[in-house]
């Protein structure tokens, strides 16, 4: 196995993965109109301010899961953290330490770059996310809740 840094002419295989996990979310219930495809890889990771940085693990070549992520900041802790946007892995390579792997290595860049924590958010549906997490060790947040405000539209 291989992983390493995605580059531009990873954005049909981060696609094609991107559209498998918003089908799988979709089965468990989540209603998102999930927009993340090639072309938004493409507009979004790249040029001169990503929004997103990421991993891609291969298997003897072929694209098995991905990592994406952006950094953040804790002011209460006064840290820098790793937000991680979504982890994927192909059902045919699953329990088959993919995901480990790419969590592990997002776990060394925090290290090299003096990042103190990583957190991202699962859907509560996905049990089988839920559990893997819990298997390497990650556990749930207790003080803090994920919240959202939608934007108003703006007027010209």
């Amino acid at each position: 196995m291989r992983i390493r840094a995605v580059k531009r002419d990873d954005a049909n295989e981060i696609g094609a993965m991107a559209k498998d996990f918003a089908d799988y979310l979709r089965s468990l219930g989540d209603t998102t109109k999930f927009q993340f495809n090639a072309k938004t890889f493409l507009r979004d990771g790249f040029g001169h301010n990503p929004a997103f940085g990421g991993l891609i693990a291969e298997v003897n070549g072929v694209a098995a899961g991905y990592l994406l992520c952006h950094e953040g900041y804790d002011t209460d802790k006064a840290i820098r953290i790793l937000y991680i946007a979504d982890l994927y892995v192909r059902p045919e390579y699953r329990r088959q330490g993919v995901g480990r792997a790419l969590m592990e290595r997002a776990q060394d860049i925090c290290k090299a770059t003096d990042v103190k924590k990583m957190v991202w958010s699962v859907y509560a549906p996905n049990v089988t996310a839920r559990r893997f997490y819990w298997h390497i060790g990650a556990r749930y947040t207790k003080d803090m809740l994920l919240m959202k405000l939608p934007l108003k539209k703006q007027t010209k």
